[in-house]
This record gives C-alpha cells, structure tokens and sequence, in this order.
C-alpha cells in the first residue's frame, strides 16, 4: 500500500503561481511512476504531468507544457507541481497518483493504483 496526501492549493489570480506537493508514506519501493492529474466540476479527470520514478523521464499534457514543471525531492518521499502562468481553466481539483507497473497509456487514470485525495486549485480572471 502507499498512501498520498497533496498540499498547496488555494486561491490564486490569473498568471499567478502555485505549488503543489504529494508526500508519499508506505511501500513507496512500489513506484514505477508518479502522475498529477486534475478533475473540474462536470468534467472527467485528465492527466496533467508525470515522470517515471527510476529515470525521471516527464511527460506533460500539451494543455500545462511550458508552464507546469513536476519535480522530486527523493529524501522527503515528496513531489511537487509548480504551476506558473495560471488560467482560469486550470481550476479544478488536483490529484496526485502512483502507478506500480508499466502502463503505455501513461494519460489514463486507470493505470494508476494509488491516489491521494487531492487538492482544490482555483484560479480568479
């Protein structure tokens, strides 16, 4: 099992910043990769930033590249989402995901076996 609490979200103004971070507890030796995704009201949940936990390879949806940059810190079983550039559209509830085996389909939820509770992200215009 690994458990995964997110922090760091709030309340932001358009082209502001934040940032988000995932602690992760329990049999982390699991991981194989490490996702960010992110559900608005009324919307499915979409896949936002990922890396592969042994190489640190990162993907990013085509929607945050350039403005969302997902990091580690391997001492603190932590990741982090920094958010720069904010829009109203990325308001939704963040959540953090941990796959344990490969999965091609990195984008989909259902590769993920572990995920937090996430973290309410809201941008004012």
């Amino acid at each position: 099992q690994v458990q995964l609490v997110e922090s760091g979200g709030g309340l932001v103004q358009a082209g502001g910043s934040m940032k988000l971070s995932c602690t992760a507890s329990g049999r982390t030796s699991s991981t194989y990769a490490m996702g960010w995704f992110r559900q608005a009201p009324g919307k499915e949940r979409e896949f936002v930033a990922r890396f592969v936990w042994r190489t640190f390879i990162t993907y990013y949806a085509d929607s945050v590249k350039g403005r969302f940059t997902i990091s580690r810190d391997n001492a603190k079983n932590t990741v982090y989402l920094q958010m720069n550039d904010l829009k109203s559209e990325d308001t939704a509830v963040y959540y953090c995901a941990v796959a344990t085996v490969y999965y091609s389909d990195y984008e989909k939820s259902t590769g993920y076996r572990y995920w937090g509770q996430g973290t309410q992200v809201t941008v004012s215009s």
